[in-house]
Order: C-alpha cells, then structure tokens, then sequence
C-alpha cells in the first residue's frame, strides 16, 4: 500500500518539472463546429453556452425531440439551472429542429 502512494505521489511530482523551452510556443487546436442559427438560438445562447460548448451539445448526434427535451429538464433538476419553461420549449424545438432525427 505505502508503495502504491509513494509511486502516485513521484509521478504527480513529475508534472511539476515538466517545462516549456524560452521562445517556444504552444499551440491549442481550433475545432470549428457547424452552428446552425435560427429561431431559440439566442436562448440556447444565454441558457446553455454559459455552461456547455456548442461541441459538447452537438457532439451527442442527431436525436429525438424527447431526447432534447430532457436533456433540458436534467440541466434544471439535477444541475439547477436557471431556464423558464418558456425557453425549455425554445431550446427544445431549436435542438429538434437543427440537431434533431426526425422524431
């Protein structure tokens, strides 16, 4: 047991040498995501964007209205988010209809 913690604790000390060469630059991938503007955009904008990336909301593929639906009940129940009932049904329609299978 005293093996396996001295173990984690040396390889969690190794990231505290790791280091960056003077003059070298670090560059982060851009990933650009397909957003599809329409009618409760603005709505998902200021309900879901302040806590989710767009890619993160789109990267579940296309699903059902159910699905979309609720996903936004769970952002409510479980996580308290702020959303009215009038933007569910927004934010609901605008994933069905933009991210949405068909059914």
């Amino acid at each position: 047991m005293i093996k396996k913690v001295i173990l984690i604790a040396l390889l969690s000390a190794g990231a505290l040498f790791a280091q960056v060469k003077k003059g070298e630059n670090i560059e982060v991938p851009y990933i650009s995501y397909d957003i599809k503007m329409g009618e409760g955009f603005a709505q998902v904008q200021a309900n879901c964007l302040t806590c989710h990336s767009f890619g993160y909301m789109i990267n579940q593929g296309p699903q059902s209205r159910e699905h979309w639906y609720k996903k936004t009940m769970k952002m409510i129940t479980h996580f308290k988010a702020p959303i009215s009932k009038e933007d569910v049904e927004i934010i609901t329609n605008y994933f069905a209809e933009h991210y949405g299978n068909g059914k």
